[in-house]
């Protein structure tokens, strides 16, 4: 088949034109792919290289895609090398960005389980391994930092006290909250779990710095287990 180049598309339906003239909130996901990726590829133009893109399934198919995808992954797609490759993982990574600074002001206090959820959301719903992130909040509740202390294998992960408390001390945190995901969606606490809570708590009360919760989050449902009466 032939080629069909930019300039063979109308200029009134060109991604960047339509852009500019209606603004991009009435483009296409495929239409923003393609203004971001600039050019396309011997065989595509970058309309139909951003399609391509977006009906890869690993494991997500459409524009959540870009948040599972590998560069390997994206490089089996003709037309994307390292630069365009790189591009997309940005994207990814800047739209998760921007979730989390916007969900919550860090000069906020974190009171509510669903506040800490609303933060962490975008970072956890999405990945395919298990990760665990803790809180540092200081007196008056709010976040001095979010420190990963673990990325496990899709079913556990490895954490100790000891880690958790090495990175509160450092940043003198007075309390903390546990977070980590269930990649299988389900947020309900394994036993593995309960017993995390049940040593750091036991380890913040000999060091002074108090375990507020501990925070499940899974596909579109979490578990707080300080609201379960758990901790």
């Amino acid at each position: 088949m032939e080629r069909i180049t930019m300039k063979d598309i109308p200029v009134d339906e060109r991604p960047y034109e339509k852009c500019l003239k209606d603004g991009p909130e009435g483009l296409s996901d495929a239409e923003l792919l393609s203004i971001i990726i600039r050019t396309g590829s011997r065989e595509d133009n970058s309309l139909a290289l951003a399609q391509k893109i977006l009906a890869l399934n690993y494991p997500k198919k459409g524009i959540l895609g870009l948040l599972h995808l590998s560069m390997p992954e994206l490089m089996q797609v003709k037309g994307i090398g390292r630069v365009k490759g790189a591009q997309l993982l940005c994207i990814g990574e800047l739209s998760r960005r921007i979730w989390k600074r916007s969900a919550l002001s860090e000069a906020a206090a974190y009171h509510k389980p669903l506040d800490i959820v609303n933060y962490f959301v975008e970072d956890m719903r999405h990945r395919e391994q298990e990760l665990v992130f803790i809180m540092l909040l200081n007196t008056k509740g709010a976040l001095i930092r979010d420190v990963m202390i673990s990325q496990g294998t899709v079913n556990t992960s490895v954490v100790s006290p000891r880690e958790i408390f090495i990175e509160a001390i450092k940043y003198h945190a007075v309390s903390l909250v546990l977070v980590h995901n269930h990649p299988s969606g389900d947020p309900s606490p394994s036993r593995e779990d309960l017993s995390l809570t049940r040593r750091v708590k036991e380890a913040g009360e000999l060091i002074g710095i108090q375990l507020l919760d501990h925070i499940i989050i899974g596909d579109n449902s979490y578990i707080s287990l300080k609201e379960r009466g758990i901790l």
